[in-house]
């Protein structure tokens, strides 16, 4: 992940510093406009009607190009937006996998302490048959070893118990755009529905009940349900 992210410190400020040159010259226009405007106030009474067309004019290009200026801009915050919100993406679906390769291991680790355990018991009850005095002590070396089975089973128990969605404890953006039937931000794997219509767009794979993404065309349950209609 940290490879593919090496670039984005600079990309970020090349896009900050080109933001910046159309904020300076959008105020330049603002200051241009301001100043045909005065002129044409102080002289409009005296201007023949050939020359107010074309100071009007003038004035009109100002604005034009301060509106493409701002347009500029604000195409260049969305796509910074974008650039940023996709390795966000892709570091949440990372952090999923994780849980899930960590909760096979917890898994894995609790049934293979679990076999052991059980193996250690019936060799202490054998050994306890033999000699009281090893299986005493066998009995007592088996307890701390329980306790931390206890204690690593609670410690899965949190780990597992954090949903995909909780993987970054952060507040949420309140401009950041939400999606899918929850209304959430996104996280983790999402899937885009094929209705070109849809008003939602996309939608997360735990949401409607994906764990893989389909084959061929894919619609959300709400297209589903309009398609059916129109049948």
């Amino acid at each position: 992940y940290v490879p593919g992210i090496e670039n984005l410190p600079c990309e970020l400020q090349r896009n900050f510093q080109l933001m910046r040159e159309l904020d300076q010259r959008t105020e330049d226009k603002k200051a241009e406009i301001d100043r045909l405007a005065a002129e044409y106030i102080e002289s409009v009474k005296n201007m023949l009607p050939e020359e107010r067309v074309e100071h009007l004019k003038k004035i009109q290009s100002a604005y034009s190009k301060c509106k493409e200026y701002s347009d500029d801009k604000v195409q260049l915050a969305m796509q910074t937006y974008e650039m940023v919100d996709k390795h966000i993406r892709r570091l949440d679906a990372d952090l999923a996998r994780f849980e899930a390769d960590l909760k096979d291991k917890l898994e894995g680790s609790d049934f293979e302490n679990s076999g052991s355990q059980s193996l250690k018991k019936g060799r202490s009850q054998k050994d306890k048959r033999n000699s009281r005095g090893r299986g005493r002590r066998t009995s007592e070396e088996d307890t701390p070893k329980k306790k931390k089975l206890k204690g690593g089973s609670e410690f899965a128990d949190t780990i597992l118990s954090v949903h995909p969605s909780d993987v970054l404890d952060m507040p949420v953006d309140p401009n950041e755009p939400t999606y899918c039937l929850c209304h959430q931000v996104s996280y983790g794997e999402m899937i885009g529905c094929d209705n070109p219509d849809c008003p939602i767009e996309w939608f997360h794979f735990a949401c409607v009940d994906l764990t893989t993404k389909p084959k061929g065309k894919w619609f959300c349950p709400r297209c589903v349900q309009e398609r059916k209609k129109k049948k």
